[in-house]
């Protein structure tokens, strides 16, 4: 079974630990490391012959159009991040509107078709923003994946579906949604497979995680970003639990990465979901 493989491509200081502490306006003045982390991990991906999907901030593609341009080139899957890395219930439906329709041009405009899915910063599609989704669809998008069905201070719906799965509303919007890999251990929803959740549990656990997802007869969604393989980044300011979470074995990551490439079968998550024939897509380049 293929497992999806997703980077949301954004700079280390685009964050949301460091969301109070930075203003956008002072993002052009800080170092750019996105396109050579983000490099790193295409070599990577070369190297083990495997495609990936890549959510990219608008932010960042109208920046480096080239890099968004590279990664299509070398057959991986464009997703849209939205363009500013701010969480939904911190925008109003308007500016939601005007946030995914310029990161969605910008990536569109890079390589000239259309971007077929979305992933929300920090998983903000939440039971308060479940608006956004019709937005997602009127946009054009045929999937999302930002759903976490967990509990979480920052993000989560608890009781959602925990394997891809159609969503429809009274006004016609059809989209898949294709949520954020959990485990059932002891009745409870254990998040496994990406981002800190990754680099916080032993690879040995987190390999266990996805072959019982896969017995299930499910696919698992495993996400990371560029900076979580960029040990030298620069430190920027924040608390104590925000810095832990932020860096904790970044380390690590790269060879964590490629010892689950080398465990499982991976594709882009939209060929994932077409695959369990929730989703209809043209075929691969």
């Amino acid at each position: 079974m293929k497992n999806a493989l997703t980077f949301d491509v954004e700079e280390y200081f685009h964050a949301e630990a460091f969301a109070r502490v930075l203003r956008p306006e002072q993002w052009p003045a800080l170092e750019s490391r996105v396109v050579a982390t983000t490099g790193r991990i295409l070599d990577i991906l070369d190297r083990e012959r495997v495609r990936a999907t890549f959510f990219i901030l608008g932010w960042v593609a109208e920046r480096h159009p080239g890099l968004v341009r590279e990664i299509a080139s070398l057959g991986h899957e464009i997703g849209c991040h939205g363009y500013g890395h701010r969480m939904i219930q911190h925008l109003t439906r308007s500016e939601f509107e005007r946030d995914v329709t310029r990161a969605k041009s910008a990536l569109e405009d890079a390589i000239g078709h259309a971007v077929l899915g979305y992933r929300a910063p920090t998983f903000s599609i939440m039971r308060e923003t479940l608006w956004s989704l019709e937005v997602l669809c009127e946009a054009g998008f045929r999937y999302d994946s930002s759903i976490f069905p967990i509990v979480h201070d920052r993000y989560g719906i608890s009781d959602a579906p925990r394997f891809p799965h159609r969503l429809r509303d009274p006004n016609g919007c059809d989209l898949v949604e294709f949520p954020m890999s959990t485990v059932m251990l002891v009745g409870r929803r254990v998040p496994v497979a990406g981002g800190g959740y990754f680099r916080l549990t032993p690879y040995t656990l987190t390999r266990r995680a996805l072959r019982r997802i896969n017995r299930e007869g499910q696919p698992a969604m495993v996400y990371l970003h560029p900076w979580e393989l960029d040990p030298d980044q620069p430190r920027l300011p924040a608390g104590r639990l925000t810095r832990f979470r932020h860096l904790v074995n970044v380390g690590k990551t790269e060879a964590r990465l490629v010892r689950l490439l080398g465990d499982f079968a991976f594709a882009p998550a939209a060929e994932v979901l077409a695959a369990t024939g929730l989703l209809a897509i043209g075929e691969p380049k």
